[in-house]
């Protein structure tokens, strides 16, 4: 008992060290990038839908100043509608690179030269690497101001701390920014999967915990687990809530043991961008797209790359034995060092066999695999998945008006997809040669909307590239985007923008481009910067248009070649 409870402190303590005093990061090198007391909206590594959040994300004000966390220069300027928004790079004589993303406004001397480099392509989304002398930044000078550009959905600043030679990502909370927090993770949920011998999942369940009264240390309801299979699986759904903020953000590290031994541990330290995707082989995939509930699975499946995992015994799986109880404690903690506790116990109760479940193909995760039945060509190169497939499908001849091909209903939604797959659809009836280049791939959604999925022709077939399983067929698009006028009148003395509306019927996904615009005042390009959470198109004044009159021209295009032409004339 003794030597146990040794092993037990051992494995404990080692756990501890490696989540604070293991790293070799600078503790005194970066300051905050805020003046005020850093408050997280998200944390490095929190689970969001089909990947890892690569930085902390600092509430703040729309305007308010930020400031380089240390001394460097500008590597790398980004301008998109989406994704980052407006974000600079920032490189340190450290080896590190900092990232500032969705910002509002870039510093005036970058923001001047962004507009020229944008007028030179006629681009408003572009991408920039100014040499290493052209911006030059002293540690706490001010970036830029904070914003919501891209795809953001409420004022903050996204911070990230990366590896310069390997573009790793960094936790930023590891190199010594204080973020108050002395309340530990809240535990919520455990589920329980019965596990085969292949590490497939047969049945499951889920239970909610009970905090108990002495500290955060939680239970289930009735201490033990009866389980019927031989193996069994566990994800918990946990989350740290932070002092000062209501947010449920991203928990640090996870680990389980069975009987003192530690079997399964994972911490947010640092990941690359290229393995981000393999988050949906490590949370819950089907609670994430039906419930938008995030559990943070303990155990690995077979095609799951993710280097954020240490120690694993048979890759986190329990064996069950009947008449014997084996204790599981589970440890959850945040950067600050906070804990909270799971403890229950399992043992192997009567074992049925599974109910039989029709399928049509077998995928093996570990092999390229092709099916073709004439009206369904699929590609799935190997490493698409991170378990076998069961496929199950079957189409249907819908007799609504605007389909041009059987539905096809591919498997489901609830399983996760890695890689982009080949998807080719027959028609079942000819189109007109007129018809053909407006034909698309649909994807069906449970809402009833359709997204475009693009498509070009191959074999007699429509072919694109996806990473979804679903409902698909073929529909046409022959509709042209539409245009709004928000801010414009004839007169636009005084005003300091005009800004338009556009709109497609159907939106694009996959791979399948969107919008594409062009805008031009008496024949010459102009700057309209896209906002997409908005659909808005936005000219700000800034002398390029004299006073007097002009023609304004915005010709809005989407991917099957539908074309929307505005032409106003305004006086300035």
């Amino acid at each position: 008992m003794r030597i146990t409870a040794l092993l037990t402190l051992f494995s404990v303590l080692t756990f501890a060290f490696s989540l604070s005093g293991g790293k070799n990061y600078p503790q005194d090198y970066f300051r905050s990038p805020v003046d005020q007391r850093i408050r997280l909206s998200g944390t490095f590594g929190e689970l969001r839908p089909n990947h890892l959040h690569a930085g902390i994300d600092i509430k703040g004000k729309v305007g308010q100043s930020l400031y380089a966390a240390a001394e460097g220069y500008i590597s790398r300027i980004k301008v998109q509608a989406g994704g980052y928004g407006n974000v600079v790079y920032m490189n340190h004589p450290n080896g590190y690179t900092s990232v500032y993303a969705h910002l509002h406004k870039f510093t005036p001397e970058v923001e001047q030269y962004v507009r020229e480099f944008q007028y030179k392509r006629e681009s408003f989304e572009v991408e920039i690497f100014p040499g290493r002398d052209k911006f030059r930044f002293a540690k706490g000078d001010v970036i830029g101001k904070l914003g919501l550009s891209g795809r953001s959905f409420g004022p903050h600043l996204h911070f990230e701390i990366r590896d310069t030679k390997s573009e790793r990502p960094i936790n930023p909370l590891l190199f010594g920014m204080e973020v108050k927090d002395d309340r530990p993770p809240k535990l919520h949920q455990l589920k329980v999967y019965h596990l085969n011998d292949k590490r497939e999942t047969v049945g499951t369940r889920t239970l909610n915990l009970i905090m108990g009264k002495a500290g955060p240390n939680y239970r289930i309801k009735g201490d033990t687990l009866d389980i019927g299979a031989w193996r069994a699986g566990f994800a918990l759904k946990a989350y740290d809530h932070m002092t000062g903020v209501p947010n449920w953000n991203g928990i640090y590290s996870l680990a389980m043991f069975k009987d003192d031994i530690l079997i399964y541990d994972f911490e947010m330290e640092t990941f690359s961008f290229s393995e981000s995707r393999y988050i949906n082989a490590h949370l819950d995939y089907a609670e994430q797209v039906e419930k938008k509930s995030y559990f943070n699975r303990c155990y690995q499946l077979p095609g799951n790359k993710l280097s954020i995992y240490n120690e694993q015994v048979e890759q986190g799986v329990v064996k069950l034995h009947k008449g014997k109880v084996s204790e599981i404690k589970m440890l959850v903690q945040d950067v600050d060092g906070n804990r909270s506790q799971l403890r229950f116990w399992v043992r192997r109760a009567e074992v049925k066999p599974p109910k039989s479940d029709s399928y049509n193909y077998l995928l093996p995760y570990n092999e390229e695999n092709k099916i073709d039945n004439e009206s369904l060509y699929l590609y799935f190169p190997e490493g698409t998945f991170y378990e076998n497939v069961y496929l199950k499908y079957h189409n249907d001849r819908e007799r609504s008006s605007g389909l041009y091909s059987a539905v096809h209903h591919i498997h489901n939604r609830r399983t996760p997809v890695h890689r982009y797959f080949d998807l080719g659809l027959r028609p079942d009836q000819p189109l007109p040669e007129a018809q053909r280049s407006k034909a698309f791939i649909a994807h069906c959604q449970p809402d009833g909307t359709v997204e475009n999925m693009g498509g070009s022709w191959k074999n007699g077939r429509l072919q694109t590239k996806t990473r979804a399983f679903g409902k698909y067929c073929i529909m046409l698009d022959q509709k042209a985007p539409t245009i709004t006028p928000v801010a414009f009148r004839t007169t636009l003395k005084g005003y300091s923008k005009m800004s338009f509306k556009i709109k497609d019927n159907f939106e694009a996904s996959g791979r399948a481009a969107g919008l594409s615009y062009r805008a031009t005042v008496d024949g010459q390009w102009i700057l309209l910067e896209y906002d997409a959470k908005k659909d808005l198109l936005i000219h700000r004044f800034d002398g390029s248009i004299g006073p007097g009159e002009h023609q304004l021209r915005l010709v809005v295009s989407d991917n099957r070649g539908n074309e929307r032409l505005l032409e106003r004339r305004f006086i300035r």
